[in-house]
């Protein structure tokens, strides 16, 4: 039997995924969570072989969960499923320790081979994702410009972001500037949302 967790924080999404995972004889469904920083508690008290991780989630995202799990029970494996094929997305969650990343228009038949596999020690990662994957290249961005451009997503003051980032407000301009050029945008909204639309953020 296949131990699972299921992270997802749509309560109707939620739920058709569990229904659909339980018709497999070999999976059993031992714990769900709504939020990214319920996924490491919940997996320690249940022990799940497999994680299926939602990416964007409140509390923690599924990269970021997907790091303090493996950290936390490395021997617990992460699948990603996301409504977001984006390539800057599967990058992250390979590095961050996923074993499988698919998108959620795949089939059933797809998501139960997979879950499979990666419970079997291997990688199961939407074809023409990676494909795109390997096409876009790694983002160009550094983590410190990736700091400062989410900060800087929706338009917030120059100094408010240097407040909450404690960097100097000359220091944000320049992170920004950076970013900007290598987004190839005109400002930092139109940069955020490229970096956001690849993934980089």
């Amino acid at each position: 039997m296949i131990r699972l967790l299921l992270a997802e924080d749509q309560g109707m999404v939620r739920g058709a995924l569990v229904a659909l995972l339980e018709l497999e004889d070999d999976f059993a469904v031992v714990a769900q969570v709504a939020r990214g920083d319920e996924v490491v508690a919940a997996a320690r008290a249940t022990a799940p072989d497999v994680a299926l991780l939602d990416i964007e989630m409140p509390g923690l995202d599924g990269i970021a969960a997907t790091a303090a799990l493996r950290e936390a029970l490395p021997a617990c494996r992460v699948v990603i499923l996301t409504t977001y094929g984006r390539p800057g997305y599967l990058r992250r969650a390979m590095a961050a320790g996923a074993s499988g990343f698919l998108v959620k228009d795949g089939n059933a038949d797809e998501l139960a081979a997979a879950v499979r596999r990666v419970a079997a020690g291997g990688r199961s990662v939407d074809p023409e994702l990676a494909a795109a994957a390997l096409q876009a290249g790694e983002s160009p961005l550094t983590p410190r410009e990736r700091e400062v451009l989410a900060a800087a997503e929706h338009g917030g003051a120059i100094a408010a972001i240097a407040g909450v980032l404690h960097l100097s407000e000359g220091t944000v301009r320049n992170y920004l500037s950076a970013a900007i050029g290598k987004t190839g945008a005109v400002n930092r909204v139109e940069a955020a949302r490229t970096a956001r639309d690849r993934g980089w953020l």
